[in-house]
């Protein structure tokens, strides 16, 4: 009788660390985790918008070329990395599906940019983003 109760115990304990596991129980670690991600979504964006005589080459047309297509990349895997630890701690604010929408943004889809920008505006990183468009 005792070793069956010890068991469900067990079991039920497992069960609740790993539940747990799966979402930030620290508010600092989270805003950490959303300023990331709004951090390198905003990156993505000034690479993957950019145009000569844009704010991303300095604002002048001269001296920097667009960006390489290899650095829109790599930027465009960190914020898809950056929204998987999101995805995994259950950041996400209910409207969104913020893994989803990072990765088709990624690929060019507009109305996912728009919901990604709209996850950081809503956590309070708006000034780390730029309109979808």
């Amino acid at each position: 009788m005792i070793t069956r109760t010890a068991r469900r115990a067990a079991v039920l304990a497992v069960a609740a660390v790993l539940v747990s596991g799966c979402s930030s129980e620290d508010p600092a670690q989270a805003k950490e985790w959303q300023r990331d991600y709004c951090a390198k979504l905003g990156s993505w964006q000034d690479l993957a918008h950019a145009t000569p005589g844009s704010e991303a080459d300095g604002g002048d047309g001269q001296g920097v070329d667009s960006p390489d297509a290899d650095d829109t990349a790599s930027a465009g895997h960190a914020v898809i990395d950056a929204s998987k630890r999101l995805d995994r701690a259950g950041l996400e604010d209910g409207a969104t599906r913020i893994l989803d929408d990072t990765v088709d943004a990624v690929r060019g889809d507009t109305g996912a940019e728009s919901r990604a920008v709209s996850y950081c505006d809503g956590s309070g990183f708006e000034t780390l983003v730029r309109a979808a468009g």
